[in-house]
């Protein structure tokens, strides 16, 4: 569990040290770019949920947009993220004890998003071979293909793949930082992270209103990492 320490440290401490993902997205050359391409995408929730894509379909944000909206309206509001954040609480709490402990964290970390560690990342280009022993978690969308994300990004954990600079999203919510992270803390980590998002404080959010990921911006060419 020494990794699973040492990315709760990074991810209560927040990622001030580290470049932007637009200065990252910057730095790339063609063949690096062309490496990312070749491999599967990945999206990581807010709230930690992974959602993974093949190489050359849409990028996964869009698949947890539309998980998130329940009504379709093409809007999250407020009560839709709660919910969101809520329902993937309760596939981390795996004993159903209101709490997400040290080995609910690990799981999260080795088993559902073992990307955040590294696991998938660092291999050859067009290397996607799937690693065993990954398990899945809430929904269809985070079961898409795992290979081996090439690592030119040079980003923390989580950070490529999120819309935050949060290198582990799940452990950021350990608002006490007491190595347990409660359902109120996990919403209340949410409220903050909608908030963020809704800089207009429409209330809402649609999917143009959300920045990309340093991932989706250099797959899709956008060199300031906006939508």
């Amino acid at each position: 569990m020494a990794g699973a320490a040492s990315l709760a440290v990074l991810a209560m401490a927040g990622c001030a040290s580290a470049p932007s993902g637009e200065q990252q997205v910057q730095q790339l050359d063609k063949a690096a770019i062309a490496r990312l391409k070749a491999a599967p995408s990945l999206f990581i929730s807010p709230s930690g949920q992974p959602f993974r894509a093949a190489p050359g379909e849409a990028y996964p944000v869009t698949a947890w947009f539309a998980q998130v909206d329940q009504n379709h309206d093409g809007r999250i509001d407020r009560a839709e993220f709660r919910a969101d954040a809520e329902a993937f609480f309760k596939v981390l709490d795996r004993n159903h004890d209101g709490v997400i402990d040290g080995f609910e964290l690990s799981y999260y970390e080795h088993d559902v998003a073992p990307e955040i560690l590294g696991a998938y990342r660092g291999g050859a280009m067009g290397d996607t071979q799937a690693e065993p022993g990954a398990g899945h978690a809430r929904g269809e969308h985070e079961r898409g293909p795992r290979g081996r994300q090439p690592d030119v990004l040079g980003l923390q954990g989580a950070v490529a793949f999120e819309l935050f600079s949060k290198p582990e999203p799940v452990a950021a919510a350990d608002l006490q930082v007491d190595g347990h992270i409660t359902q109120a803390e996990f919403l209340t980590s949410a409220n903050r992270d909608f908030d963020t998002l809704d800089k207009a404080g429409k209330g809402y959010l649609t999917l143009d209103d959300l920045p990309k990921t340093p991932l989706q911006a250099a797959l899709e060419g956008d060199k300031k990492g906006k939508r």
